[in-house]
């Protein structure tokens, strides 16, 4: 990681000490806190799905009961090339948009997505807005395919700005989608070898022709082109939409966080505006959050966090054995939630003090982390909508943990991917496949809409 080069990392116990006095504004709001947490946080409650119409309880219910059966999950992506063959790309379209799309998904053009948000405004939801581009090794799509990606970022921008679903918008961006992966790739191992400095990269987003070591002509020119494009973003969200940087494998994960790193340093100097995201499965994830903080302090701009478990452990660990490497993710549930857990509460501590400085989405739909970070926002003094820390959950999952948070008081985002059927297919065959447990656990969501669903024909007889 390239913020190894800055010197020891600080401990756990070390950074604690940073954090020995609450300010004036944490106490009163703490005094505005009340003295139990809600009992309706364990997440029981079905009237959380009053609000749901009844095709979109049925519709969900049948999406979830697919989305139950590993084998179907796993072998998405192939059960979609079957049906293309059979039924051709307009016969899926007609089949996915009714459900799996219109349960993930906002819509393709403005007035549908718009349509969708109002919807969630009414329920006291966010949008986090994310467009659902992104590439792997050998899947470089060429510079004009790069700058049409500026494009629908700089549109999300707007849109995300322009419209008044939200007073704090949000969107999520994928390096990946204005740098090749490729790229990203050399510059990890680059990076390991000798890191280059944030200053240097964020002169290079000023327009200057830095020379980066280690890379050849073409690579020095479309790294150059790339921050250009991560620059432009970054200039105009500033003041509008906090801009939440997607992590992805840890193959290329250094490299996003390099520019993201100096994006913040450039753009963050009195807000976050710019956020990173940190991979709870992975076992250095507690190390590099530390040099977060630490860099955030020792260059003196402000840090913005997604806080997730993670979504990539099956193919980390597969190409950990193919490639004869330690195994990067936790061995085992507990710890990935003693990851978890661990750094929220050092963030929680660290916004409970600067609120200003340090902002966090708890970016889960485990149910107990949700609590765990409800619980200790109120013993830290933290307002539940005083805008450092919010709850996020993917658009069409987990509404039992979103729509109760939202009723208590909290702010939630929702993240929303938006685009075409085709374009956002596969998309949410990776979401999918990523999200699997997720998936397979919601079990306990389906139960609370089956008793709204009982209710509501109860109701039915009795009228």
């Amino acid at each position: 990681m390239m913020m190894a080069c800055v010197g020891l990392r600080p401990s756990f116990p070390q950074l604690m000490l940073l954090r020995t006095t609450g300010t004036a504004a944490s106490r009163s709001a703490a005094a505005r806190q009340p003295d139990l947490l809600p009992a309706t946080l364990d997440f029981t409650d079905p009237s959380a799905f009053k609000v749901k119409s009844w095709t979109e309880l049925l519709r969900a219910l049948a999406v979830f009961r697919f989305c139950s059966f590993p084998v179907l999950v796993n072998n998405s992506a192939k059960l979609l090339s079957l049906a293309r063959a059979l039924v051709g790309g307009r016969g899926v379209s007609l089949l996915m948009r009714p459900t799996v799309y219109a349960q993930f998904v906002a819509g393709e053009n403005e007035e549908e997505i718009s349509e969708c948000l109002e919807k969630m405004k009414l329920l006291r939801l966010r949008p986090m807005l994310a467009v659902p581009i992104e590439e792997d090794q050998g899947q470089s799509i060429g510079e004009k395919r790069y700058e049409d990606n500026m494009a629908a970022m700089l549109e999300c921008v707007r849109m995300s700005h322009s419209n008044s679903w939200s007073t704090e918008p949000m969107m999520q961006l994928k390096v990946t989608a204005l740098i090749s992966a490729d790229l990203c790739v050399k510059l990890t191992a680059i990076n390991a070898q000798q890191p280059y400095d944030l200053s240097q990269v964020v002169r290079a987003m000023d327009g200057e022709m830095i020379s980066f070591p280690g890379l050849n002509d073409s690579e020095l020119a479309h790294f150059l082109c790339g921050l250009r494009r991560l620059n432009k973003i970054a200039e105009a969200s500033v003041n509008k939409v906090r801009v939440l940087v997607d992590a992805e494998y840890t193959y290329m994960n250094p490299a996003l966080s390099l520019v993201t790193m100096a994006m913040m340093k450039k753009y963050n100097k009195e807000s976050a505006w710019i956020w990173n995201t940190y991979q709870c499965y992975l076992k250095e994830s507690s190390s590099l959050l530390l040099d977060a903080l630490r860099l955030s302090q020792e260059d003196d701009f402000c840090l913005g966090v997604k806080l997730v478990r993670g979504a990539y452990m099956d193919k980390e660990r597969a190409l950990a054995e193919t490639q004869g490497r330690p195994d990067p993710v936790h061995q085992c549930w507990e710890d990935t939630n003693d990851s978890y857990n661990t750094s929220l509460d050092v963030l929680l501590k660290a916004a409970s003090q600067q609120p200003q400085r340090y902002r966090i989405i708890v970016a889960s739909h485990n149910e107990e982390s949700v609590r765990r970070a409800a619980t200790r926002m109120q013993e830290l003094g933290i307002e539940r909508d005083g805008g450092c820390v919010c709850f996020g959950q993917l658009l069409g999952m987990c509404d039992h943990v979103s729509l109760t948070l939202a009723k208590e008081g909290y702010a939630v985002y929702k993240s929303v991917p938006y685009g075409s059927v085709e374009d956002t297919l596969p998309y949410l065959v990776r979401r999918a496949q990523e999200n699997r447990t997720v998936l397979q656990g919601i079990r306990k969501e389906r139960d609370l809409m089956r008793q709204e669903l009982k209710r509501r024909l109860r109701l039915k007889r009795h009228t």
